[in-house]
């Protein structure tokens, strides 16, 4: 039985668990995607997205808390400055597991693990179907009536010129 058993231990011992975690986090920050086994993306995941929300917070205490479990000041000044303002409207499910090929050597289950906001590919999908999903049919009506009307300006030239004579 696995009761109370919520950490995946990956075969390794906590300490080296911790450092791979803790690298592999910097990696994903400062590269935004990254290529590893379904296991540690996913054990991954579950490291990451709370930093994520924690920098959304910028002040001097949530720095630390983030620059304790990520070890590195380049990777906490990006995550600070250009991730937290990417995702500030975000409530969470800030990266996104991609499954791939199985390892040619061991079989293993592969997967890209990369942060939404930075892949352009979705992002432009999603942008051009909220466009497209309105159904109202009023919008086209308005649309055809405004371009056989003239303009406001082009009515209040006229009637002032009209005045003036």
């Amino acid at each position: 039985m696995r009761h109370g058993k919520k950490v995946n231990h990956l075969g390794r011992t906590d300490s080296h668990r911790k450092a791979m975690l803790a690298n592999m986090a910097t990696s994903l920050v400062k590269h935004k995607r990254i290529t590893t086994t379904l296991a540690k993306a996913k054990a991954l995941r579950k490291y990451v997205e709370p930093l994520i929300t924690k920098s959304k917070n910028d002040t001097t205490h949530s720095r630390r808390t983030v620059f304790a479990y990520l070890k590195d000041k380049e990777a906490v000044t990006i995550l600070f400055r250009e991730i937290s303002e990417k995702v500030a409207n975000r409530p969470g499910g800030y990266t996104r597991i991609i499954k791939m090929e199985n390892r040619l050597g061991d079989n293993a289950e592969m997967a890209f693990i990369e942060l939404v906001d930075y892949n352009e590919i979705y992002g432009a999908k999603a942008a051009t179907e909220k466009k497209a999903t309105r159904r109202r049919g009023t919008s086209k009506k308005k649309a055809d009536t405004t371009e056989d009307a003239p303009a406001e300006s082009d009515v209040t030239a006229s009637t002032e010129e009209e005045n003036k004579d």
